[in-house]
C-alpha cells in the first residue's frame, strides 16, 4: 500500500455531525470533504455500516475516505441507527427502518451547502448490501454505486442459508451483531446520555440467530431487500467486485448478466477485504478505479471508465492445498459480456468414480436425453459420510485471518463419494458455474449433498476449488421443501459456486459428494445413506477456451493507493488461532476459532478498544443430535475512568425436530455487572 499525501485538494473534517429523521432520532456522521466545498459544491459519496467509525473502521475509513475527498468528492461515513454514537437501537439487518433511514441521509446530504446534489453510495458487505438495496428505492439524489462483498440474494447466496441448508456462519454473523448491537456510545460524543442510550440498546436487543433460524424457507422476510426479486429497481451505474476466497463470489457476476444499467464487474483472489486491501494478494489500486467511476458518474468526466471488458477478473492457477495464501499466482482476463458466448458448458457424466469426457450432445442441446438415460441407467454408487467430512472446509467467508481457507481435501474425500477425471492431455481453464446434476435415492426424508470440486497435483494431494451445497427437500425450490420418500429416485440440480481457474496439463479434476459438511454446514436430523446413480449424473463445466484473449492490458491496475492511516498503539496482543482437535477415547470432536485484536488504543478519539471472538463447533462420532455450535464475543471500551465491557454468548444444538438456543447478554461498567439476560428458545426444524 502506497500511502499518499499530495492529492488535488486540501480537505477537512467534521467529526461528529447530527444528521436528523423524521422521528427525532439523530444519527452521527463523519465528513470529510475538500476545503473549496464551502464556495464550490461537490458530489458526496455515503458510506452507511453498523461497525463504528469512532473507532473500529476508523483506521479504514482515514486510508480511503480522505483520498476520495482529496479527489473532489464529499465522503459521509454513517453510524447506522442503534450504533456507534447514533442514537436509537439496531435489531436486525437490512429492515425497512434502516433503509428508510439511509434515503433521509442521502436527501440531507444532497441539501447541504457543500453538496452540488449528486450523490452515490460505497461500501464493503454491510455498506456494499446498504448501497444496492437503497440504489433500488431510487432515492432522488442518487446517481451511482460502488459496492464489493454483497449479495442480491438474502436467503440463497449469503452467510445464513446454502441451497436451502443452514449456515454455520448464520450462528457466527449473529454472534458478531449480538455484540456490535450492544455496544455504548461514546460519552465524549454524546454526553452524559451515553449510558441511557446504551441500557436502551441493551434492553432492546435480542439473539439475532432466533429471528434468522425462524425463516428456514425462502419467505417474504428473505425477499425483502433481496434485489434479485426486481434487478429492474437498479437504476443507476454499478461497479461491483468480490473476490474468490470471499463467501460472496457469485452476486456480482449475477448483476453483470441480470441488470440492464451501466456496469462493470471486478473478481480478484481476495478474501472478505476491499480489493486495495486484498488478501490474498496481489491487492489493486482500487481506490483509482473508485476515483475515476466517480468522475465519470458524478462529475461527467470523459475519461474512459466504461471502457474494457464487462468483467474483469484474476485466472488463478493451481497451487498446493494451505489454509492461507499471500499471493494466488494468477493473471488478469476479461470478459466483454456476461454471460460471456465465449464459455463453453461441457457436460461430463459420472460413470464408475469417473468424470467422463464430455457429452457433446447434452452440451450442444442444453439438457439430457431421457430416452438415452433410460437406455445407460447404471449401478447406483452408495455413501454414508461420518460428520468429521467437513472439518477441513474452511470458513463460508474467508477473512484470512486466522488462517480459514480449506486444506488438502483428500482426508475428506475419504467419506465421500469420489469421481476423478484422466489427467489432462491440456491445461483447462473454467470461468463461471459449474453445476452437478444427480439421479439419487436417500435413505431419510431430510438429507443434503455437499459437492466439492478439487484440483488434484501429480503428488494426490487435492485444492478445493469450488463446492455446492443442497438440501435435497428443497430440489424444486427454496420456498417449497418437500420431504423425501426413502428409496424414491430424484433428479436433483447442485450449484456450485462461481469460479476462475486455470488446471494444468497432468493434473486431474475430482468431483466429491458427502451427505454432511460440519461444521461449514448443519447436517440433517439423521445420518442419511445416499445412492448416485451411474450415467444418468453429470458434471457440467464452463470451460474458457485456451485460445480467448484475455482481452486486458498489462498492467491491468495500478499500485494499491490510500491515504495515511490514523496512528494506533498495540497495548496487548492481538491472537488468532484455528485448532481442530480429536479426542480417539470418547471420539469427540472440535474446530475451536479464536479471532482476538488485542487492546488497541486510537490515538486521536483517546480510546482503548478490546474486541475478542470465541467460536466452537463440536460433535460426538457419528451422533448427528450431538452437534453444537458456540459463538462468545468480549467488547471493551476505555478511557480513564469510563471502562464498559460488553459479554455475549450463544449455543446452538439441535434434536431430530428442533434447533434450541441459549444466550446470554451481560453488560458491565468496570468489574461491576450492571445489565444481565438470558434466553433459552426453541424453534422448530423445517425439513432441515
Amino acid at each position: 500500500m502506497q500511502y499518499v499525501s499530495d492529492l488535488p485538494h486540501a480537505t477537512k473534517q467534521e467529526h461528529h455531525v447530527a444528521i436528523p429523521m423524521p422521528d427525532g432520532t439523530r444519527l452521527s456522521a463523519h465528513i470529510w470533504r475538500p476545503v473549496t466545498s464551502d464556495g464550490e459544491p461537490v458530489p458526496a459519496v455515503v458510506e452507511y455500516i453498523p461497525y463504528r467509525k469512532r473507532d473500529l473502521t476508523s483506521v479504514r475509513d482515514s486510508v480511503h475516505h480522505p483520498y476520495l475527498a482529496g479527489h473532489g468528492y464529499a465522503c459521509v461515513r454513517v453510524d447506522l441507527r442503534g450504533t456507534g454514537d447514533s442514537e436509537g437501537v439496531l435489531l436486525d439487518e437490512y429492515l425497512e427502518q434502516e433503509q428508510a433511514d439511509a434515503e433521509e441521509v442521502l436527501a440531507w446530504v444532497a441539501d447541504q451547502p457543500w453538496c452540488d446534489g449528486n450523490t452515490g453510495m460505497m461500501g464493503i458487505s454491510w455498506g456494499a448490501f446498504a448501497a444496492l438495496q437503497v440504489a433500488a428505492r431510487q432515492p432522488a439524489s442518487l446517481r451511482a454505486i460502488v459496492i464489493a462483498s454483497f449479495t442480491d440474494d438474502r436467503y440463497s447466496d449469503d452467510m445464513h442459508y446454502m441451497g436451502g441448508t443452514l449456515l454455520s456462519d448464520n450462528l457466527a454473523e449473529a454472534g458478531t451483531m449480538f455484540a456490535y448491537a450492544t455496544c455504548p456510545p461514546d460519552p465524549a460524543v454524546v454526553g452524559d446520555r451515553w449510558r441511557d442510550m446504551w441500557h436502551e440498546r441493551l434492553e432492546a436487543t435480542r439473539p439475532w440467530a432466533l429471528e434468522w433460524l425462524r425463516h428456514q424457507r425462502r419467505d417474504d422476510y428473505w425477499r425483502h431487500a433481496s434485489v434479485c426479486e426486481n434487478y429492474d429497481a437498479v437504476q443507476v451505474p454499478v461497479l461491483a467486485s468480490s473476490g474468490w476466497a470471499d463467501g460472496y463470489s457469485n452476486a456480482v457476476s449475477r448483476l453483470l448478466g441480470n441488470l440492464d444499467v451501466p456496469r462493470r464487474g471486478l473478481i480478484g483472489p481476495w478474501s472478505h477485504k476491499f480489493p486495495h486491501l486484498g488478501e490474498p494478494g496481489p491487492a489493486i489500486g482500487y481506490l483509482q478505479e473508485v476515483v475515476r467511476w466517480w468522475d465519470h458518474w458524478l462529475k461527467g468526466a470523459d475519461n474512459g471508465a466504461m471502457d474494457g471488458p464487462m468483467l474483469r477478473t484474476w485466472m488463478q492457477e493451481s497451487v498446493p492445498p494451505s489454509t492461507a495464501y499471500e499471493e494466488r499466482p494468477g493473471r488478469w482476463v476479461g470478459e466483454p459480456t456476461w454471460p460471456s458466448p465465449r464459455i463453453k458448458q461441457t457436460v461430463h457424466p459420472l460413470t464408475r468414480h469417473r468424470i467422463g469426457p464430455p457429452d457433446e450432445d447434452a452440451a450442444a442441446n442444453g439438457t439430457r436425453d431421457e430416452a438415452r438415460d433410460d437406455a445407460v441407467r447404471g449401478d447406483a454408487l452408495t455413501v454414508e459420510s461420518p460428520l468429521s467430512v467437513g472439518q477441513f472446509a474452511g470458513k463460508w467467508a474467508s477473512y484470512n485471518a486466522p488462517p480459514d481457507l480449506p486444506y488438502d481435501q483428500r482426508e475428506e474425500d475419504g467419506g465421500s463419494l469420489v469421481f476423478d477425471s484422466p489427467p489432462l492431455n491440456e491445461p483447462l481453464e473454467l470461468l463461471g458455474t459449474a453445476t452437478v446434476e444427480l439421479e439419487v435415492s436417500v435413505s431419510q426424508p431430510v438429507a443434503m449433498v455437499a459437492a466439492r470440486l478439487s484440483d488434484v497435483a501429480p503428488d494426490g494431494s487435492a485444492t478445493r476449488v469450488t463446492y455446492g451445497l443442497l438440501n435435497l427437500t428443497r430440489r424444486d425450490g427454496t420456498g417449497t421443501p418437500q420431504q423425501l420418500e426413502p428409496g424414491r429416485r430424484y433428479r436433483a440440480t447442485v450449484q456450485l459456486n462461481s469460479i476462475a481457474q486455470a488446471f494444468p496439463a497432468g493434473h486431474r479434476l475430482r468431483l466429491s459428494l458427502s451427505t454432511s459438511y460440519w461444521p461449514l454446514a448443519w447436517p440433517p436430523p439423521r445420518p442419511v445413506r445416499l445412492s448416485v446413480y451411474e450415467g444418468t449424473s453429470a458434471l457440467t463445466l464452463p470451460v474458457r477456451p485456451n485460445d480467448v484473449p484475455d482481452d486486458v492490458p498489462e498492467p491491468a491496475f495500478g499500485e494499491p493507493e490510500g491515504t495515511p492511516p490514523i496512528p494506533t498503539t498495540q497495548l496487548l496482543p492481538a491472537e488468532q488461532r484455528w485448532d481442530v482437535k480429536r479426542d480417539l477415547v470418547n471420539y469427540h470432536n472440535a474446530l475451536e476459532i479464536v479471532k482476538d485484536a488485542g487492546l488497541v488504543r486510537y490515538e486521536e478519539a483517546g480510546i482503548d478498544v478490546g474486541r475478542r471472538a470465541y467460536e466452537r463447533y463440536t460433535s460426538v462420532a457419528d451422533d448427528f443430535s450431538s452437534v453444537r455450535g458456540e459463538t462468545t464475543w468480549t467488547m471493551r471500551f476505555r478511557r480513564d475512568d469510563w471502562d464498559v465491557r460488553i459479554v455475549t454468548s450463544q449455543a446452538l444444538r439441535s434434536d431430530e425436530d428442533s434447533f434450541h438456543i441459549d444466550a446470554t447478554l451481560d453488560g458491565y461498567e468496570g468489574d461491576r455487572r450492571v445489565f444481565s439476560r438470558t434466553w433459552n428458545e426453541t424453534v422448530p426444524r423445517d425439513s432441515l
